[in-house]
């Protein structure tokens, strides 16, 4: 039997188009087996700059690696969450700095690109968050450091998790100490003692030049200034301002005192006793001598006793210190100031007490920090040193005036009084100046003001490297 030929319209077309399947019509039994990768248009994923192939084994990558970054010296970089950075310190030291407000587990990677870590140093500058649980930079000195880093919490902040070749992680640029009241000026931490107590360092630092540096201010306290008996021409000497010793780091980072030596003092992760002298007592036959300021290795001497009138007997005299008292005077008894700088140091931390001249009725000032005793007129006191150490120019350690004069030495002195008879002004507390002289009328006895209590003050740079 003949076949009879099937024309092209006699064919049905029985493909199912996408249309025309219906929502959750094809069970998961008929989607058993796999499609192959190559079938697809994307066949691999991006991760943190990573291309990972689709059915592939391995891990998601940790940070984001970005291009080079070449140190110049001139500024640095700011680290984002999720990224490594490669650092090149062939040419310049570079501060890398943490992200501000981390979250746990931000990651922070880093790279020493050319080996010279070494060389021109990494900082990890903190950003207000600590480091190890330190609330200090960290200083990377290692060639081919690889670090990366983890933020924790507010306690430990950022942690290493990963340290390889580098030894010395977790370096503080900065001392870290405790002690008397503490105040900022710029990056610099001030530690003022105005009574006895401690300055416990708990770190160091290490790294930079001026790492286990202080600066610091010894003031001893003022000497007694003298007082007088019957009147007359019998005239008493103002008391020496307590010693006077400044030293700073070699970074010129305040104006300090004529005075100030040409370094600081090196410290280490211990404690500091502190020594505050009191001012010496102005008190009639009973007056005293300043007591003597120390920390570490520096001791300022207290301030001497100004010259006393006391009809009858002889031990009237001035005596040495940090600074010495001025003379007294009687008719026809003139007497040579004290000497200042005892004991001797280099730079010398205070001046000699006034003489008694004019007919010897006229007593003489007290040293000061920077002069001697009468050095701007007969019984003036010597004036003290001004220095910034404390974040603002103060001048401390000026001598007590002696009898008749009534205007006060920069620098904290007592005054003498104006009226016929008055005890001598009291130097200023925690100046260390001399008390001033004591005036007395016919057939009574006055005495002088007491010295004024001494200081210590220590300086330190807590941030920010130069």
């Amino acid at each position: 039997m003949a076949i009879s030929k099937i024309g092209s319209k006699a064919l049905v077309d029985c493909s199912v188009a996408a249309v025309d399947i219906e929502d959750n019509s094809i069970t998961s039994a008929k989607l058993a087996g796999s499609i192959a990768n190559a079938k697809l248009a994307n066949s691999s994923i991006t991760v943190n700059g990573t291309s990972v192939s689709l059915g592939a084994s391995g891990s998601i990558p940790a940070v984001s690696w970005q291009s080079v970054i070449t140190a110049d010296g001139s500024t640095g970089t700011t680290a984002v969450a999720g990224n490594g950075y490669f650092i090149d310190t062939t040419s310049a030291a570079h501060t890398i700095t943490l992200p501000s407000s981390p979250s746990a587990g931000d990651t922070v990677a880093i790279k020493d690109y050319a080996g010279t870590f070494g060389t021109n140093n990494l900082t990890i500058g903190r950003n207000g968050n600590n480091i190890q649980g330190v609330a200090n930079d960290s200083l990377i000195t290692t060639n081919r450091a690889s670090i990366i880093l983890v933020y924790s919490d507010a306690t430990k902040g950022w942690l290493y998790t990963n340290e390889s070749n580098v030894g010395d992680l977790g370096l503080q640029n900065y001392v870290t100490a405790t002690g008397g009241t503490v105040t900022t000026s710029g990056d610099y931490k001030i530690h003022t003692f105005t009574g006895d107590s401690c300055f416990v360092v708990s770190d160091a630092g290490t790294g930079q030049p001026f790492s286990g540096k202080v600066s610091y201010l010894v003031v001893a306290g003022g000497g007694g200034g003298g007082g007088a008996q019957n009147g007359g021409n019998q005239r008493s000497g103002g008391g020496g301002a307590g010693g006077y010793r400044e030293g700073r780091v070699a970074s010129p980072d305040f104006t300090a005192s004529p005075l100030v030596a040409p370094a600081g003092l090196t410290v280490t992760a211990t404690t500091y006793p502190i020594t505050v002298g009191s001012g010496g007592a102005g008190t009639y036959n009973g007056r005293s001598s300043g007591s003597n300021s120390v920390f570490s290795t520096i001791t300022s001497a207290g301030g001497g006793i100004g010259g006393e009138v006391r009809v009858g007997d002889p031990d009237d005299d001035p005596t040495t210190g940090g600074s010495g008292g001025g003379a007294s005077a009687s008719s026809g008894n003139c007497k040579a100031g004290a000497a200042g700088n005892t004991p001797p140091v280099s730079p010398p931390q205070g001046n000699a007490g006034g003489s008694s001249t004019g007919y010897c009725a006229e007593g003489g000032g007290g040293g000061g920090a920077i002069e001697a005793g009468n050095t701007d007129v007969q019984g003036a006191g010597g004036d003290g040193a001004s220095s910034e150490i404390s974040g603002s120019a103060v001048t401390r350690a000026g001598g007590g005036a002696g009898n008749f004069v009534t205007a006060a030495a920069d620098g904290g002195g007592g005054v003498s009084p104006a009226a016929v008879q008055g005890t001598g002004g009291a130097g200023t507390a925690n100046t260390g100046g001399g008390g001033g002289a004591g005036r007395a009328s016919p057939g009574n006895a006055t005495g002088g003001g007491s010295g004024g209590k001494g200081v210590v003050i220590i300086r330190y740079r807590y941030q920010n490297l130069p």
